[in-house]
């Protein structure tokens, strides 16, 4: 992550990964989430702060989840079942519980199949936000499979030359297995920058870039300065990846769409033909490798490619050049041994909650 969206040095606090695991474990138990489930969700949270994915983290999306199961607005202990399936394919409704799990296991289900048939696919109707959509796509990697995941829903993407947001962030994510090298996990909306960004750039006070909002008739913002609204719900009027039809954004525009498409028309997902507010839903798939050519070479094949782009001259004023993963995973390493750069306001949020939950605070 640049260094832009990073928590300033005044105001970190450095948490052990074990202890923000197990407390947040205990927060979704409290709020009535099964203890197997709790472990799913905090995986996925863990696993984007880890590897340095902040805005999918505890700090943006914990304190949503819990205010959403408090209100009833998402079921703690969804019954999800399949409503439609092939020997290669399934839709899955997943009746309103937490994207985090049952994206997890609408993944399980296209492995499962893949490891049959030789590739799976799944798209997950009534289901609520998913979290980091490269945690399922690396689910694959293990199996030595080729891994995807989708998101779709909201309305915080404005259309090329539209006034008015019709789309989600919509972010797509693929995970590829190698041989020695660090895996190639690409994961990343097809906005300019992903919509929880916002939130971190408004808790440090940083400035809104030029190329990342629309103004209110439209009109790309290509100076910056803007106001954030994540405070207030999801940042409206984003442009597209590319921001202008000269920079390119209908072509973040059309991978907007097509996400919407795997993800919410594919599963029959309510509010998706009519681009309601309220939508979400989801797409994974994998697909075995050995289905296209001998692992050992493939994986090796992937290793020399992926060396000779870390091997690219880096231009002035950077000293390499990296791969879609590379860095995330040196983030973990770190992360893992050092800790977990939190804000302090996130600190003290979750010293607040475990006080209204009567769970033991053991941050520091």
């Amino acid at each position: 992550m640049l260094d832009y969206f990073k928590v300033p040095e005044e105001d970190v606090v450095m948490v052990d990964v074990n202890d923000l695991r197990k407390i947040t474990e205990q927060m979704f138990i409290k709020c009535g989430v099964h203890p197997e489930e709790a472990k799913i969700g905090t995986d996925v949270l863990m696993h984007a702060d880890l590897r340095g994915i902040e805005t999918h983290g505890v700090s943006n999306l914990l304190r949503g989840y819990i205010k959403n199961y408090n209100s009833g607005q998402t079921n703690a202990n969804p019954n999800w079942k399949i409503v439609k399936e092939s020997p290669t394919t399934a839709t899955i409704d997943g009746d309103n519980g937490l994207g985090l799990m049952t994206t997890y296991h609408a993944m399980k289900v296209a492995i499962e199949k893949a490891k049959e048939y030789g590739t799976g696919a799944v798209s997950i109707r009534n289901s609520a936000h998913c979290g980091a959509v490269g945690y399922f796509a690396m689910m694959a990697l293990e199996h030595d499979m080729v891994g995807t995941c989708m998101t779709a829903g909201g309305n915080t993407m404005v259309p090329t030359f539209g006034a008015e947001a019709k789309l989600g962030t919509n972010p797509i994510a693929i995970a590829v297995p190698t041989k020695s090298k660090p895996p190639f996990v690409f994961d990343a909306a097809t906005t300019t920058i992903a919509g929880n960004k916002m939130g971190l750039l408004e808790r440090i006070g940083a400035d809104m870039q030029p190329g990342w909002v629309a103004h209110d008739d439209g009109t790309p913002d290509m100076e910056g300065g803007g106001e954030f609204q994540y405070a207030n719900g999801p940042q409206k009027m984003q442009l597209p990846l590319g921001s202008t039809r000269e920079l390119g954004s209908h072509k973040g525009y059309g991978l907007g769409v097509s996400v919407d498409i795997l993800c919410g028309i594919l599963s029959n997902g309510i509010g998706f033909p009519t681009l309601e507010a309220s939508r979400r839903a989801h797409y994974v798939s994998a697909f075995r490798v050995d289905g296209f050519s001998e692992i050992d070479e493939f994986k090796s094949s992937m290793d020399q490619m992926l060396d000779g782009l870390e091997r690219t001259k880096p231009a002035p004023g950077h000293d390499r050049v990296l791969y879609a993963g590379l860095e995330e995973y040196e983030e973990e390493i770190k992360r893992s041994k050092d800790g977990i750069p939190l804000h302090k306001e996130v600190v003290e949020w979750y010293k607040g909650g475990c006080e209204e939950m009567n769970i033991e605070f053991i941050l520091s």
